[in-house]
């Protein structure tokens, strides 16, 4: 039987505190067994579970790994304006006059993540 994703894990300073905002990005939540200054905190969400884990180093260089978000009932754009309302910060901006094309953002730690177009914006959208 084939390995599956348990969970994908972020380092970072605050965990509890960037777990709040992947809850929020994702319509999760923190699990009940995390709370502010504990070294570890669990976000789980439809189809989703985030942890991450605090350690002494800090950022340096851009995520080898990354997420992409595909909102499901608003547009892309609608996304990225609800994503920076909450302490992401617009790193690149590869949307095209056709409308397709991404944003890359950054969380409140500096980790990139992408948003994609929404699903009813895609070609293939049901």
């Amino acid at each position: 039987m084939a390995s599956l994703v348990r969970h994908l894990t972020f380092d970072c300073s605050d965990a509890y505190s960037l777990a709040q905002f992947w809850a929020a990005v994702l319509d999760g939540k923190v699990t009940d067994e995390d709370s502010p200054g504990d070294p570890e905190a669990l976000v789980v969400a439809p189809g989703s579970a985030l942890l991450f884990v605090a350690v002494p180093d800090t950022k340096t260089v851009k995520n080898r790994v990354h997420v992409d978000l595909q909102p499901q009932d608003r547009s892309r754009d609608e996304e990225v304006e609800r994503l920076v309302a909450l302490g992401a910060t617009v790193v690149a901006d590869h949307r095209v006059p056709d409308g397709r094309g991404w944003v890359t953002l950054a969380d409140p730690e500096g980790n990139e993540f992408c948003v994609e177009r929404g699903l009813a914006e895609r070609d293939d959208a049901p």
